[in-house]
């Protein structure tokens, strides 16, 4: 009997590159994401992590590669793929003269949510996420917490089943970043994929089944936490290590590249 095929990955990237003025941003990445996981990918500054998510958002072109969404070619079907993903920014984008309800709204609307399954979605996120006692607050009034909230809601409201998040937690106080994590956590278990970037290592460190770490548009490490401490040995204290000792010495001027690592 033929074993049955396993399931696509939820992001699969295959020689991806990207240069901008002549100065290469990604230089043939390839990262694999597994359906259903919590994926850190962390970096440098200018090390191609908001790049990456960008062309697999849809919003830039690569200038090679491969990219396929739960084996979706997203290069041959951009709509196909974009249909079941979201792009969170670092920065909030919203209609500041609209009121959470109708931004969400109007949102769900874009993707062609049927109307009372949009208004429930919209309430549920919008309890889940502490906004719902200032659903009809316009929202240039609100702080940057509330506004990454409800930037997230939005996001969230079609349900994708890959949700791609650029320093969602920057500027946030704990109280927030406490409700965002959460909520990121249940839409995982609910069984969503989420590919998250952050400074904040502590965060990837605690939340992330597995971890990326890119530097010059290329992958140099990658695996759960345990996997990067093996890798690492007794030179950063084996179990001991903590992931910023690992992406410290990973990135660091002069440290071996991922193929000198593996010879």
């Amino acid at each position: 009997m033929r074993a049955t095929d396993p399931s696509p990955p939820a992001l699969k990237l295959a020689g991806l590159a990207k240069s901008f003025a002549g100065k290469p941003a990604l230089a043939d990445l390839n990262l694999e994401v597994r359906a259903g996981e919590f994926y850190a990918l962390l970096g440098p500054n200018g090390a191609g992590k908001t790049t990456t998510l960008r062309i697999v958002a849809g919003l830039l072109q690569p200038d090679k590669g491969e990219i396929e969404v739960f084996g979706v070619d997203a290069r041959r079907r951009p709509i196909d793929a974009k249909r079941i993903v979201a792009w969170l920014p670092d920065e909030p984008m919203l209609y500041d003269k609209l009121d959470p309800l109708e931004y969400l709204e109007f949102v769900a609307g874009l993707w062609g949510v049927e109307p009372k399954r949009a208004q429930a979605l919209a309430e549920d996120l919008l309890e889940t996420l502490g906004l719902w006692e200032h659903r009809r607050e316009r929202c240039e009034g609100f702080s940057r917490g509330m506004k990454q909230k409800v930037a997230l809601a939005g996001a969230l409201v079609h349900e994708p089943k890959l949700l791609m998040l650029d320093e969602p937690l920057t500027g946030l106080d704990a109280a927030v970043a406490r409700q965002v994590k959460d909520l990121l956590v249940a839409r995982v278990k609910a069984g969503a994929t989420i590919i998250l970037t952050t400074h904040i290592l502590e965060v990837a460190e605690r939340l992330a089944d597995r971890i990326g770490i890119i530097q010059r548009g290329r992958l140099i490490a990658e695996g759960t936490l345990e996997d990067l401490r093996e890798a690492a040995g007794a030179r950063l204290g084996g179990s001991e290590a903590s992931l910023e000792d690992l992406f410290l010495d990973l990135t660091k001027p002069g440290a071996p590249s991922a193929a000198e690592r593996a010879a």
